[in-house]
């Protein structure tokens, strides 16, 4: 079993086999503290390829010479709600937070961290 990944010495950051470079992102899904629905958990989408994610924060792989549109919905079971798009440049910082709406009907929000993370 091989590694996708491997240091390559050419490269400010990690490759994957067939060359191109890659960086990581890091996004923050919020789900507000009072919210009407409950066990709803978030769905990542990114290049049109959807990916069950959880709240808090995590970090996922991108190619770093592209610009890549990364997208989040929720799902209850009914219907999708919450869905929000951004789309992240290369000379964008590698972090963004997603804010869930607190009705199951309303639209969700994508945006830049900048500065400091205070809680």
């Amino acid at each position: 079993m091989s590694d996708s990944l491997a240091p390559r010495p050419e490269t400010d950051g990690w490759a994957s086999t067939d060359g191109t470079a890659t960086r990581r992102i890091q996004l923050t899904l919020h789900k507000p503290w009072f919210a009407l629905y409950a066990r709803v958990r978030p769905t990542l989408v990114i290049q049109g390829r959807g990916q069950p994610a959880q709240w808090g924060v995590g970090t996922w792989q991108l190619p770093s010479d592209e610009t890549v549109v990364v997208g989040v919905f929720l799902f209850n079971r009914l219907w999708r709600f919450g869905q929000a798009e951004f789309a992240l440049q290369p000379v964008h910082a590698p972090s963004l937070v997603y804010q869930a709406p607190p009705l199951p009907f309303l639209r969700g929000r994508i945006r830049l961290r900048t500065g400091p993370r205070t809680g």
